[in-house]
């Protein structure tokens, strides 16, 4: 795989890293920085909602990551762009029942990426 296209799935694992950590582990603290327009009483009701959440983020982060032990290059394209395919997926649906921004932080870096992939 091209550095290029490492460097960007790095990026993308290390965000998703990220929201793991604040939906399982700090969702009233900095989600309530991140959702600003949820209403802060629904934070502590929806703690346990939110850490499963983070906890599929954090499913995606290991499939990209795993994506660099990876040895045969077919499959370690494959599998990038099957978990690529997630993220994108879940931004898409993120940015329609969310927030906006959710689409331009989740989907487009995946997009590219898979779009990098792909031309090859």
């Amino acid at each position: 795989m091209d550095l290029a296209i490492k460097i960007l799935i790095g990026i993308i694992a290390a965000f998703h890293c990220y929201i793991l950590w604040f939906e399982m582990f700090a969702w009233e603290t900095r989600g309530r920085k991140i959702f600003r327009g949820f209403p802060k009483e629904l934070f502590s009701q929806t703690k346990v909602m939110a850490a499963n959440q983070g906890l599929y983020n954090g499913f995606l982060a290991t499939g990209l990551i795993w994506t660099y032990f990876i040895q045969n290059l077919e499959w370690q394209e494959n599998v990038a762009l099957f978990f690529l395919s997630c993220v994108a997926i879940a931004g898409i649906f993120g940015g329609f029942t969310a927030d906006k921004k959710i689409m331009f932080v989740q989907t487009v870096p995946a997009a590219i990426t898979i779009a990098l992939i792909l031309q090859k």
